[in-house]
């Protein structure tokens, strides 16, 4: 059983910059796809940023170039960089993970196995 818990969250001003971990245990040697989802209440869940098991990484257009996906598969751990922070990022930011590509781990609507709980991101203008 694979099991995410995400840090690093806080309350930041615009401008700033922000990273998240997700903690990951359970792993077995089947390969998984690891993204970045974020929720803020009464919207649709968001994609941030996904990144396969083959390192290829794939960010949603909103993010893109203020954002860094990356992993380190010796400390189980994926990280997300948020820089020039703006009041729109803030959200719920949770980590999730499949056993499919990651292109399908980000699609809409898809369901992935197996998410954590979340981590708040406040950001103020």
């Amino acid at each position: 059983q694979v099991h995410l818990v995400e840090f690093g969250g806080g309350s930041v001003q615009a401008g700033g910059s922000l990273r998240l971990i997700c903690a990951i245990s359970g792993y077995s040697a089947v390969p998984y796809s690891l993204g970045w989802f974020r929720q803020v209440p009464g919207k649709e869940r968001e994609v941030v940023a996904g990144i396969d098991s083959d390192g290829t990484t794939i960010y949603a257009d909103s993010v893109k170039g203020r954002v860094t996906i990356s992993k380190d598969n010796a400390k189980n751990a994926l990280y997300l960089e948020i820089n020039s922070l703006k009041p729109e990022d803030t959200a719920m930011y949770l980590c999730a993970a499949d056993t499919v590509p990651v292109s399908v781990l980000l699609s809409v609507g898809f369901q992935y196995a197996y998410s954590g709980q979340g981590t708040q991101v406040t950001v103020s203008s």
